[in-house]
């Protein structure tokens, strides 16, 4: 069998095990790597960081760590991959990975999902309770 041309980059913003590019590219390899730049930067809890590592224990992923982007090119290269298919984040830091990876060649396919919620302002990413202090609302409406 040949392997595959892509695989799937999992990362803090879409931790489902249904979201799009698992959905995409089922049997796909995936991998998540902890930002070591980040997790210095933000000076991340460890509840959080327990609080995700319980979410990848039910994602079929290969966990690393270190600089994202080069992790991501190391793990495309060993499965001969060419293209990274990933979900979509509003993270600036998000968007430098991806401008990173399509500078070595990997192609950077980014899917969506409908959003969790709609606010009409800006939120805080780096803290919960400020998104949801936001969010709330949005979230507890009823779907029709």
């Amino acid at each position: 069998m040949s392997p595959p041309d892509t695989i799937i980059w999992i990362h803090g913003d879409n931790l489902n095990p249904g979201g799009p590019a698992l959905a995409a590219y089922p049997g796909a390899p995936a991998i998540w790597v902890w930002d070591d730049e980040l997790l210095r930067a933000w000076r991340i809890s460890l509840k959080r960081v327990v609080f995700i590592y319980e979410c990848l224990l039910e994602l079929p992923v290969v966990i690393r760590r270190g600089d994202v982007a080069e992790e991501i090119n190391r793990f495309a290269a060993e499965h001969g991959a060419n293209r990274v298919a990933t979900a979509a984040s509003p993270s600036p830091r998000f968007a430098e990975i991806c401008d990173r990876l399509r500078a070595t060649g990997l192609a950077v396919e980014v899917l969506d999902e409908p959003p969790f919620v709609a606010t009409d302002r800006p939120v805080d990413l780096k803290r919960f309770s400020r998104y949801w202090a936001v969010a709330r609302q949005s979230a507890l409406r009823p779907r029709h």
